[in-house]
């Protein structure tokens, strides 16, 4: 299904049924892109995924964008499926989304699960050097080893020693749904220049706040961070994680969810 976002498309579906829950991804990362995670949900919710402007089936206009622009976007999914009021769940750069809908839209939010993200702004941890020196090394390199490093650095360590055939299928899924070179940047720019840290105080929505130790993407302690920022959020440690939990553990990922949503 399309949604009109300002005369941007932005395209959406959506599995199961009941309480409605929306995802939202980060970095260049469209709604295939979730692993199983988004089935497991949609045994107990409703689960509307939608590409962010600038991936998947979404319309890519000329950047930079801003992470509220992004949050218009999911009012006008929202909009379009005729739903009122969600539960959102907001990983990486689609938790600045997450919380800037929940600023902008408090009355349209039911409850907020940020994952594997940060308040933005220069008060909240910086990115891990591993993950600086990635961003540093992959205008260098050829496209698809700069896929495969990007890929194997938000798996994260125990991840690729682990599971290297999830590995795989992540890469191969990022070979696949690459989007262009400027969207890309466009993205990125929105979540480089967000600093929700001294506004998201207003958001009193009971909030569920879960990161992987092991993530060398966003400082795990982030988490900690905006459950102290946030006065009704708690914060969900899971050990040795990296930054793409909802691929690594989906099943313990989702039964967090689905109990504090429950």
């Amino acid at each position: 299904m399309i949604a009109d976002s300002q005369g941007v498309k932005i395209a959406y579906e959506i599995l199961g049924s009941g309480d409605p829950l929306t995802l939202v991804h980060g970095l260049a990362y469209d709604r295939a892109g979730w692993g199983r995670f988004p089935e497991l949900l949609a045994e107990h919710f409703r689960v509307v995924l939608l590409d962010n402007r600038g991936v998947g089936e979404s319309d890519a206009p000329e950047g930079p964008y801003a992470v509220a622009q992004m949050a218009e976007d999911v009012a006008a999914v929202l909009d379009d499926a005729g739903i009122e009021r969600t539960s959102l769940f907001g990983v990486s750069l689609g938790g600045y989304i997450a919380q800037e809908f929940t600023l902008t839209y408090p009355e349209r939010v039911t409850k907020l699960v940020l994952a594997s993200t940060a308040p933005g702004g220069p008060k909240a941890h910086p990115m891990p050097q591993a993950s600086v020196d990635v961003f540093a090394r992959f205008p260098t390199m050829e496209r698809e080893a700069g896929l495969r490093l990007f890929v194997e650095n938000s798996l994260g360590e125990r991840g690729v020693r682990e599971h290297p055939e999830l590995a795989d299928e992540i890469f191969a899924y990022r070979l696949e749904h690459a989007p262009p070179v400027a969207a890309w940047q466009a993205q990125a720019y929105a979540g480089a220049t967000y600093d929700g840290y001294d506004r998201i105080a207003a958001i009193d929505h009971p909030t569920l706040v879960i990161a992987g130790s092991g993530d060398t993407v966003v400082d795990p302690r982030n988490a900690e961070l905006l459950a102290e920022l946030l006065p009704n959020a708690r914060a969900e440690v899971v050990p040795d994680r990296g930054h793409l939990m909802v691929w690594e553990d989906s099943e313990r990922v989702a039964e967090l969810v689905t109990e504090f949503l429950s």
